[in-house]
């Protein structure tokens, strides 16, 4: 048969590491896919660039709409990354009837509910398994292979960089700044780490995560976003003397009157799966009401672990060339009429645990009026940690771990705490996370 041509939208390191897999493993994709797959035009910005792949038989050019245009190619292969051009791009390659593979996360968390409704209207297919945690195949199991289940909850650590400097924080006792610093050395970090550290990289992810899971739509804007850039090693060490590693975490619950969808640093206790994933390394836990929790756990980022999951899209899309667009897996899991109107709660009905952490000053019945604010907010106290004050500091670290409390009343408490003469700057918080 007539093999299927590609144009792909960048040629970077997953770039790269798509055309050596469809270089090194032709015979065998040829034989899932039932044609062969090859690259036939290329846009980069810069053609004179070295390269870690092979370029010949490509089209090179430096205009990605030349490749969108091209009426040889059947699927474009978007690698350029943001919101613009790639929208823009990626709606005129549907428009032109080509089928769209996409490892853009933040394109498909602010943009998706349009691009989808287009692939509907032109007939053909937008794949993005690769949007989310890299080589981890976490959206075709929750679409296709978890469809029998509700699913309760779903528990991520899906960005490589805030968990490999947590790991660094918790084995070596180093600060934040210090091993950002060096994951950026080490090419696990951008210069602008702000996507990661901040965690809007992660919310991108458990925008797409949570639309599949529960059949709602992409709701990005509703997303409860906190980064780790506030965690300090005391944090950490802290948080292991009462039982728990913090780990950065993106969440989904499906609650009695809707969802919640939250990333934040967690404290999760130490035998936890989740809290031993260390490095670059993501993992997503899911829990099913029928199959009860389940792991999928692997490389979350780098050339050939995301350049799997693409190479695995574009076999999906040709295996599909011959199906009717309403008889394909719907993107969201759920066929578009039937997404649901859930509600996405607002982050102050959340229920939690916290770890907290204030500056008292070292006087009798200080930490008497930190426990009648928290009684007066119906918040109870299950540990505390007072350490001894160093020689001529007059503050001393408290460190509360509360019981499970609605999030608007620690909120309220907070900040009445922070308004006590005695108590000095401002007061972290970390929620805990059981995820029983």
């Amino acid at each position: 048969m007539k093999p299927v041509n590609v144009g792909m939208l960048g040629l970077g390191t997953v770039g790269a590491g798509v055309a050596n897999i469809l270089e090194r493993n032709a015979d065998v994709i040829t034989r899932r896919a039932g044609r062969e797959i090859r690259i036939t035009r290329v846009a980069a910005r810069h053609l004179d660039r070295p390269r870690s792949c092979r370029l010949e038989g490509f089209q090179l050019t430096t205009d990605p709409f030349e490749v969108v245009d091209d009426p040889e190619v059947e699927i474009v292969v978007e690698l350029i990354g943001g919101y613009e051009p790639a929208r823009e791009l990626v709606l005129r390659a549907l428009d032109n009837g080509k089928h769209v593979v996409t490892a853009n996360k933040a394109l498909i968390a602010l943009h998706g509910n349009e691009i989808f409704a287009r692939a509907r209207e032109t007939g053909v297919t937008v794949a993005f398994e690769a949007a989310v945690a890299g080589g981890i195949p976490i959206i075709k199991a929750i679409r296709e292979a978890l469809t029998g289940n509700r699913v309760e909850w779903l528990a991520g650590i899906i960005n490589g960089t805030a968990n490999y400097i947590l790991t660094e924080m918790f084995y070596e006792g180093r600060e934040f700044g210090e091993v950002l610093a060096e994951a950026q050395r080490l090419g696990y970090a951008e210069a602008d780490p702000s996507f990661d550290v901040e965690g809007i990289d992660a919310a991108h992810k458990l925008t797409i995560l949570a639309s599949i899971a529960f059949g709602i739509p992409l709701q990005y804007d509703k997303v409860h976003i906190e980064g780790i850039d506030h965690i300090t090693r005391e944090d950490v060490a802290w948080a292991q003397e009462l039982g728990f590693r913090i780990k950065h975490l993106g969440l989904a619950f499906h609650v009695e009157n809707g969802y919640t969808l939250r990333v934040h640093p967690a404290l999760l206790p130490v035998r936890h799966m989740l809290a031993n994933v260390d490095g670059v390394m993501n993992a997503v836990m899911v829990k099913g009401d029928a199959v009860g929790p389940t792991m999928y756990y692997g490389a979350g980022a780098g050339a050939e672990p995301t350049a799997s999951a693409v190479v695995a899209d574009m076999v999906d899309v040709v295996r599909e060339f011959n199906l009717e667009p309403e008889n394909r897996v719907p993107y969201l899991a759920f066929h578009s009429h039937a997404l649901s109107k859930g509600v996405v709660l607002p982050m102050h009905e959340v229920e939690t645990a916290y770890y907290l952490r204030l500056f008292a000053r070292d006087e009798p019945g200080v930490l008497a009026d930190v426990t009648r604010v928290l009684g007066d907010r119906g918040i109870s106290i299950e540990a505390v940690i007072q350490k001894q004050p160093e020689p001529g500091v007059d503050h001393i670290p408290v460190i509360l771990l509360t019981h499970k409390v609605r999030e608007g009343q620690m909120d309220a408490a907070i900040e009445q705490l922070e308004n006590l003469e005695r108590i000095d700057g401002r007061i972290v918080r970390i929620r805990v996370e059981n995820l029983e």
